[in-house]
C-alpha cells in the first residue's frame, strides 16, 4: 500500500476547514486594501473641500501693467481696481570702498549700521582677519577685498539689505573710505500732478500691500505714469470650483467601479468588492447630498453644480461664471457653504480615530487577527492528526508484513506435503 499518498489525501480532506479560513483571510485582506484606498480618496476630498470652503477660495484676480518694469502680485484679500503711479527711484544698498591697503591700521574699530554700533575686533590687523571679523558680526554688512596691483588691496563694504534705514558708517579708523553708492528707499508717486499727489517709499523694490492684497514690484524709474489694473479672474475661480466637482466624481467613480456586477456565461453574476456594501452606499449618498442640497433655499444648480441621471456631479462653467459676475458675494457664500458641507461629511468618514471607514478597517483587521489565530490552531491540530495517521498506517504496514510472512510460510509448508493419486 502507498500509505504516504493515502495519508496526504486524507490530510487534504482534514485541512478543508483551514483552507476555508485562509480564503476568508485573503478576502478580508482584499477588503481592507479597498477600504484603505477609499479612505485615502475621501480624505483627499476633505482636504480639498476644507481649502475651498475658505471665503477667499474664489477670490482670484489677474493684473495688467502698462510697463514691464512694474509688476503686480495678487494674494488673499485682493480687490478689483486700477491705479496710476510713477517710479521716482529704486531701492539700493550702500556700498563703501577703502583706499589701497596692505593691512588695516588697527585690529579694532566701530561699524554703525541701521542705528546700532557694533564693535569689530579682529585677530590681527591683516585684511583677511578684519574681513572675517566684519562678516562674522551681526552688523548686516559684508566685506570683500580686491587686488588692485603692487601688492595692495581695496576692501569693499556692502550692506546686506537695501533701504535708507540700512545705511552704515565706519569709525575708529584712519583708513580712507569712499561711499560709492548711498543707501536709499524706492519711491513711487500716486496721482502725480494732482492736488492729491502722494509719495510712498519702501526699503525694497517691492511695495507690499500698496492696494489690498496686492504687492507692486518696480525695476526701473519712470517719468510717465504707469497704469496698473487688477480684475477678477473668472477662469481661475471657475477652475477652483470645478476642482471640487472633479474630486467628488473621482471618488464616486472609484466606488462605482468597485460596486459593479458582471454577468458571466449562463447568466451567472459576480460582484466587485463593494457590491451590496451598505456603508459604501451610505458614503455615496451622504457626499452627493452634501454637494447638491439647497443652500439658503436655492439649488446649487443656479451656480452650475448639478447631478446627472447617472448619479454623477456636473459642473457648468459658463453658468457658474455668469452667476459669479452677476453676484460675486452670493456665489462665494453659496460655494463656501457647499464646500464646508462636503468637508464636514468627508472628514467624519475618514477621521483616523473615529471615522466610519477607519472603524470598519479596524474591525476587518481584528477579524484577520482572529482568523490567523484559528489557522495557527488548525496547524497544530493537523500536525497531531497527521502524526496519528502515520502511527496507524505504520502499525497497519507491520501487520500486513506479518500476515504476508505467515502466508508465505503456510504456502511453503503446504507445498512440502506429499501428494496422493488415485490408482
Amino acid at each position: 500500500m502507498d500509505t504516504a499518498a493515502l495519508i496526504k489525501s486524507l490530510m487534504q480532506v482534514e485541512a478543508i476547514p483551514q483552507t476555508m479560513l485562509k480564503n476568508r483571510v485573503t478576502a478580508t485582506q482584499t477588503m481592507v486594501s479597498a477600504l484603505q484606498s477609499l479612505n485615502t480618496r475621501v480624505a483627499d476630498v476633505a482636504k480639498l473641500s476644507a481649502t475651498l470652503a475658505k471665503p477667499e477660495a474664489l477670490q482670484k484676480f489677474t493684473s495688467v501693467s502698462s510697463s514691464n518694469s512694474v509688476t503686480v502680485k495678487t494674494s488673499d484679500g485682493a480687490a478689483a481696481g486700477s491705479l496710476e503711479l510713477t517710479v521716482g527711484q529704486l531701492a539700493q544698498q550702500q556700498v563703501t570702498v577703502t583706499g589701497p591697503l596692505t593691512e588695516w591700521d588697527s585690529s579694532s574699530f566701530t561699524l554703525s549700521s541701521a542705528g546700532k554700533d557694533y564693535s569689530i575686533t579682529a585677530v590681527s590687523a591683516s585684511l583677511d582677519d578684519v574681513i572675517t571679523a566684519v562678516n562674522a558680526s551681526e552688523a548686516g554688512v559684508k566685506a570683500v577685498k580686491f587686488a588692485v596691483g603692487d601688492g595692495t588691496y581695496r576692501v569693499q563694504f556692502t550692506a546686506d539689505a537695501s533701504g535708507a534705514a540700512n545705511s552704515f558708517s565706519v569709525a575708529g579708523t584712519a583708513v580712507p573710505l569712499t561711499q560709492i553708492r548711498a543707501a536709499q528707499d524706492a519711491t513711487v508717486t500716486l496721482w502725480a500732478g494732482s492736488a492729491a499727489e502722494q509719495t510712498v517709499s519702501s526699503a525694497s523694490n517691492t511695495f507690499a500691500g500698496l492696494m489690498p492684497g496686492i504687492d507692486v514690484s518696480v525695476s526701473k524709474t519712470s517719468s510717465e505714469p504707469v497704469t496698473l489694473t487688477v480684475q477678477r479672474d473668472m477662469a481661475a475661480a471657475a477652475k477652483e470650483a470645478s476642482s471640487l466637482v472633479e474630486s467628488l466624481n473621482g471618488l464616486l467613480n472609484f466606488i462605482s467601479a468597485n460596486s459593479s456586477v458582471t454577468i458571466g456565461t449562463g447568466g451567472a453574476t459576480s460582484g466587485m468588492i463593494f457590491t451590496g456594501d451598505s456603508m459604501v452606499r451610505s458614503i455615496t449618498q451622504r457626499l452627493t447630498d452634501a454637494a447638491i442640497r439647497p443652500v439658503d433655499g436655492r439649488s446649487p444648480s443656479e451656480i452650475g453644480i448639478s447631478i446627472t441621471r447617472e448619479g454623477k456631479l456636473d459642473f457648468d462653467e459658463e453658468k457658474f461664471t455668469k452667476a459669479l459676475n452677476a453676484d460675486p458675494a452670493r456665489v462665494q457664500s453659496a460655494f463656501a457653504t457647499l464646500a464646508k458641507r462636503v468637508e464636514t461629511v468627508s472628514s467624519e468618514l475618514s477621521d483616523k480615530y473615529s471615522g466610519d471607514i477607519s472603524s470598519r478597517i479596524k474591525g476587518q483587521e481584528t477579524t484577520i487577527t482572529r482568523l490567523n489565530d484559528q489557522i495557527l490552531n488548525w496547524d497544530r491540530r493537523l500536525e497531531s492528526r497527521e502524526a496519528s495517521l502515520k502511527r496507524i498506517y505504520s502499525a497497519l504496514e507491520v501487520q500486513l508484513s506479518n500476515m504476508n510472512a505467515q502466508q508465505s510460510y503456510l504456502a511453503s509448508q503446504l507445498a512440502s506435503l506429499p501428494s496422493t493419486k488415485e490408482k
